[in-house]
């Protein structure tokens, strides 16, 4: 399938709905973009304890996309592993510019990789190197027999050069450079392998002695070069004028090429961006950064490794020349799992393919960063961006980040007690209003609750018991006539997308309005509908079926069906079985009654209810990283299937922890019931459903005062709940700030 870059509003989607756009653009396989969500992409303690030393733990940096690029005349997604804000976005906002005019276009002279040998001692330097040059084939031949997998594949020693220099203290040395085609490989290794083996046989050549054998890290006989051409009209705004922006990009250079101070953190834009592409796919960003730096100060003085000029046309012309040796094959693409991902996202397969994709990337960023700098200033867009990194730190939840982000930047103060007075004040108008929003509008709405497992995951497949609460008002819908086809929106979860009957759409959630309106034998009208999701999709949360229900009750409310519950309930079964293969029935049952439950398959008509004499003090919290519960449904399955026995005993314990933890909910004995929580979540460990994600969340609750904390659905990534009495605000503190987002939280 071919790649379209120019993916609209990527940066709005959730990391889920990212990744789902990968896979409809045939990027990524579905095999692939599941350990994606399942975070099985991230280097094991075990894989990185074997590449360097005293490894004590893996360090996370974010792995990210930019789209909208054209190289020659290839539209292509860029991975990126980078920490500082604004960079990202820069490019892909550079990369949009360029587009109409063609992009990039790359090219790569040459690609040879330096091999130098420094002999010292040396009497006549000059009768040296006619020894040398007079054995020159003979090297040639005895480099290439030391590497004859790289000469089949076409590369090998391309030819020798010899240099003289005095030292300080008044001696010669003699310097060889061997010039070697290393193919898609980096080289290094390769390279330094040859210098080795032939250093013998060139000290018997000379007389002399090879004091030095290593590669060059400053690759000036493999240049990139990459250049653009963005139309005057792009480059302007409300404020700035497009010849402002053009001449003072152009005046930017110049300042860079009079002023090392300049030159250097104009240089390092551009590093930022290919740095990012190199750590990405594995390439050594240390050795890029080196020989960038050296090939900038080339002629004696160091320079902007960039030019940007005046067009004919008066649009502006941009130009990167930068040193790239790069690899696709070998070094950590065998033993980082990440490095294989990237290199199939940037879809290139040779090694110069990469090197002309990060030069464009360096140009492209190096654009963004003087069209910030001549403008509106450098701080704008890092403050945007670190608005969000705030917001998120908070917890701010889909519904209601953008508005966070917006307050945060409003206010000038972006910092983390701001979001937080920001959340609770959008809640609390949210509260105010929820009572009376229904009552003021023409259109009826349908409610749902989402739900929280307390104890019995999976077991619950098997027929045993589940204990689980509502998480009250979750989702809300509504159900409006329409002229066109119908269409569904959650603006929560960046879901707006047509219904057709027959075709399915990207998300489970279109597919699920189908079945709902066919069953009910509405599928040949148009609707508009609506919904307004207070819980994050696809985090053991039973979004799924609280969607379901509460569509079916708008649908219900704006025809008049009059369907009672069981009816209901038993629509929205039949709509889990479509989003998670052989569902439990508990979603659909604490979506559509709303009341605390111990529930069985086999009792799934009569619903056992449990009177609560207080809101019992949990603490739910996401961990942002996708579970798929059919996924994590079939793998118990097939796990089970091999060892019945075992599996048929951990269940057994899970549901008398089930009963007898529903007594311990219903008089509030939170000690036992928190040590049963603590005993489950052991067993769901045992049973493979855990992550090291949940069991970091797990462990935080406890530390911080809870008295149970477990996964909470099925597993594989999602949520977790911690049992608090009189510790829910440390508790939930604790899981903010580590990162994760709190759903809900009450105290007693």
């Amino acid at each position: 399938m071919k790649t379209d870059s120019a993916i609209a509003g990527f940066y709005r989607l959730t990391v889920t709905q990212r990744i789902d756009r990968l896979v409809e653009q045939g990027v990524l396989g579905d095999e692939d973009a599941d350990r994606l969500r399942r975070g099985e992409f991230v280097l094991s303690g075990n894989t990185a304890d074997r590449m360097i030393e005293n490894v004590v733990g893996v360090f996370g940096m974010p792995l990210a996309i930019a789209p909208n690029f054209r190289i020659n005349g290839r539209d292509c997604l860029i991975p990126m592993v980078v920490e500082e804000p604004s960079i990202v976005a820069g490019l892909s906002g550079a990369a949009k510019l360029a587009r109409p005019a063609g992009g990039f276009e790359v090219q790569i002279p040459e690609s040879l990789l330096i091999g130098q040998m420094q002999l010292i001692d040396v009497d006549d330097p000059d009768q040296a190197i006619l020894a040398l040059h007079q054995r020159k084939a003979e090297l040639m031949r005895m480099a290439n027999v030391m590497q004859p997998n790289l000469l089949a594949r076409g590369g090998g020693v391309r030819d020798i050069e010899y240099f003289k220099y005095r030292l300080p203290d008044g001696r010669w040395t003699v310097v060889l450079h061997l010039l070697v085609d290393t193919c898609d490989a980096m080289g290094a290794n390769l390279v330094n392998t040859i210098c080795e083996g032939i250093a013998p046989r060139v000290e018997v050549l000379t007389g002399a002695q090879v004091a030095m054998k290593i590669l060059s890290n400053l690759a000036d006989r493999s240049i990139a070069i990459a250049r653009v051409r963005f139309p005057l009209a792009s480059l302007g705004d409300g404020t700035f004028p497009a010849e402002f922006v053009r001449d003072r990009i152009i005046l930017a250079t110049a300042f860079a090429n009079t002023d090392p101070y300049r030159a250097t953190t104009h240089n390092k834009g551009i590093m930022n961006g290919v740095d990012a592409v190199a750590i990405a796919t594995g390439n050594d960003w240390r050795a890029i950064e080196a020989g960038a730096h050296a090939y900038a100060v080339r002629n004696g003085k160091y320079r902007s490794l960039s030019e940007w000029q005046l067009a004919e046309n008066g649009d502006l012309l941009g130009e990167l020349k930068i040193p790239l040796k790069v690899g696709v094959v070998g070094g950590a693409l065998q033993t980082n799992p990440a490095v294989g991902l990237a290199l199939k996202i940037a879809c290139v397969e040779r090694a110069s393919d990469l090197a002309g994709m990060m030069a464009a990337v360096g140009l492209a960023q190096n654009f963004a960063a003087l069209r910030a700098l001549v403008t509106h200033g450098i701080q704008k867009g890092h403050m945007s961006l670190h608005a969000r990194s705030v917001a998120a730190g908070a917890g701010a939840d889909t519904g209601i980040f953008e508005q966070v982000v917006e307050g945060l930047i409003a206010s000038g103060e972006i910092k983390s007690w701001k979001a937080d007075q920001l959340i609770a004040e959008i809640h609390a108008v949210a509260g105010r209003t929820t009572g009376t929003k229904a009552e003021n509008q023409d259109e009826p709405a349908g409610r749902a609750c989402g739900k929280v497992i307390l104890l019995g995951e999976h077991a619950a497949v098997y027929d045993k018991h589940v204990l689980a609460v509502p998480l009250p008002e979750a989702i809300e819908a509504r159900v409006r006539p329409a002229d066109g086809r119908s269409r569904l929106r959650i603006p929560a979860w960046g879901v707006d997308e047509p219904v057709v009957p027959g075709r399915r759409g990207s998300s489970a959630a279109v597919a699920t309005v189908a079945l709902i309106m066919r069953e009910l034998h509405v599928a040949e009208r148009h609707y508009d509908i609506e919904v307004d999701a207070r819980i994050p999709a696809a985090m053991g949360l039973g979004a799924s079926a609280a969607i379901a229900v509460a569509i079916i009750r708008a649908f219900d409310l704006q025809l008049g069906f009059r369907l009672d519950n069981r009816t209901i309930d038993t629509l929205a079964f039949e709509c889990e079985k479509l989003a998670h293969g052989t569902p439990s029935g508990i979603d659909n049952n604490l979506a559509t009654y709303g009341e605390p439950v111990l529930y069985t398959r086999s009792t799934a008509s009569r619903t056992k209810p449990i009177q609560l004499s207080e809101v019992p003090p949990l603490v739910v919290a996401s961990s942002g990283k996708r579970g798929v519960t059919k996924d994590m449904v079939a793998g118990v399955a097939k796990r089970y299937a091999s060892n019945q026995t075992l599996y048929d005993t951990i269940f057994s314990e899970i549901d008398e922890l089930s009963v007898a933890g529903s007594v311990a909910l219903r008089d509030a004995d939170y000690e036992s019931l928190g040590s049963m929580m603590n005993v489950c979540h052991g067993f769901l460990n045992a049973i493979e459903v855990s992550t090291p994600e949940l069991e970091k969340m797990v462990h935080i609750a406890r530390l911080n005062g809870a008295l149970g904390a477990k996964l909470t659905g099925a597993g594989g990534g999602g949520s977790i709940v911690a049992l608090c009495p009189g510790r829910s605000h440390d508790v939930a503190a604790a899981l903010k700030k580590a990162g994760y987002a709190i759903i809900r939280f009450s105290d007693s």
